[in-house]
C-alpha cells in the first residue's frame, strides 16, 4: 500500500514537474515574441519616421537610412520642433550663409514676389518634368529655388539618389553629386502643418529643422515621411519619367533599396514661367 501512494506522490511530482516546464518555455517563447516585437517596431520607425537626413545645406554629408546622403529626410516625427510659424504667403525671407556652396550664386532677395504664380520645368536627359510651385504656401523655398534656377545653379546635375522603399522618392539638386552640396546659405522651414508626401509632392531635403539650401526629392509613390521637409511643388507633368527610373531600382549603394539610380538622371536646365 505505501508503495502504491509513494508510486502515486512520484507520479504527481512528475506530472508537475512537466507542467512547469510547458510554463517556462511558453513565458520563454513569448518574451522572445515580445523583444522582436519591439525591435521590428524601432526598425521600422527609425526606416519610415527618420528614414532621411538630407544635407540640404550643403555641410557635411548627412545621415540617411543607416549613414550616407541626403535626400529623404532625418524625420522622426516631431514635426512640431521644427514646423514654420511663418505667415503665407511670406512677404519678408531670411536666408543665412551656411558652409561651403557648391556653385556661388550668393543669397536671393529677401522680399520675395508673393503674388506670383510660377511653373518650373526641369528638362532632364529623360524628359521633361514640369512641377507647379506652391508659392502661396512655401513663398521662401519657392523664392530660393527659382533664385536657383535662374543662376543656373541646377544646370547639368545629377539626381544622385534614389530609393525603392519607403519614401520613395528620387533627390536632386546638388552640384556635387555627392548628397552633401549645398548654395552656400540655408533657410527655415514652411508649410509643413498637416504635410502629406503623396505621389508627386517635390518637397526639400534636409540635415534637420530649418536647413534647407538647394536639394530637393520628387516622391514617386505614395510616402509615409513625418512632416518634416518643406513642400513646395506638385508634378503636373512627366511623374512617369521618374516612375520608369524607380522600376529600374538603384545601386543600393547607401543600404538595400536606397543608392544611385540605375538609369542615371541628369537636369539639363530648369526654366521658371510666371503664370
Amino acid at each position: 500500500m505505501t508503495g502504491k501512494k509513494e508510486r502515486q506522490r512520484k507520479l504527481a511530482r512528475e506530472r508537475m514537474l512537466r507542467q512547469q516546464q510547458r510554463r517556462s518555455r511558453r513565458a520563454h517563447h513569448a518574451r522572445r515574441i515580445t523583444i522582436v516585437a519591439v525591435i521590428c517596431c524601432v526598425v521600422v520607425g527609425l526606416g519610415v519616421g527618420g528614414f532621411f537626413a538630407f544635407a540640404g545645406s550643403g555641410g557635411s554629408k548627412a545621415a540617411a537610412v543607416s549613414s550616407t546622403s541626403s535626400a529623404t529626410p532625418s524625420a522622426s516625427g516631431s514635426a512640431s520642433a521644427s514646423a514654420s510659424t511663418q505667415a503665407e504667403p511670406a512677404t519678408t525671407c531670411s536666408y543665412t550663409a551656411s558652409g561651403t556652396a557648391a556653385r556661388k550664386v550668393g543669397l536671393p532677395p529677401a522680399k520675395p514676389d508673393d503674388k506670383a504664380g510660377y511653373v518650373a520645368t526641369i528638362h532632364t536627359n529623360r524628359g521633361n518634368v514640369v512641377i507647379a510651385l506652391l508659392n502661396s504656401k512655401a513663398t521662401c523655398t519657392v523664392n530660393s529655388f527659382v533664385y536657383l534656377a535662374a543662376k543656373k545653379y541646377f544646370n547639368s546635375t545629377d539626381c544622385h539618389r534614389l530609393t525603392t522603399i519607403d519614401p520613395f522618392v528620387l533627390q536632386c539638386g546638388d552640384p556635387t553629386g555627392t548628397g552633401s552640396g549645398g548654395p552656400g546659405y540655408k533657410f527655415n522651414n514652411e508649410n509643413l502643418a498637416g504635410a502629406k508626401y503623396t505621389e508627386g509632392t517635390v518637397a526639400m531635403a534636409n540635415s534637420g529643422a530649418n536647413t534647407n539650401g538647394s536639394q530637393f526629392f520628387i516622391v514617386y509613390k505614395n510616402s509615409t515621411l513625418a512632416p518634416s521637409y518643406t513642400p513646395f511643388g506638385e508634378v503636373v507633368k512627366g511623374l512617369g519619367i521618374i516612375q520608369n527610373v524607380a522600376k529600374a531600382g538603384s545601386d543600393n549603394a547607401n543600404g538595400s533599396g536606397d543608392g544611385h539610380p540605375k538609369e542615371k538622371v541628369v537636369i539639363e536646365s530648369v526654366t521658371i514661367k510666371k503664370t
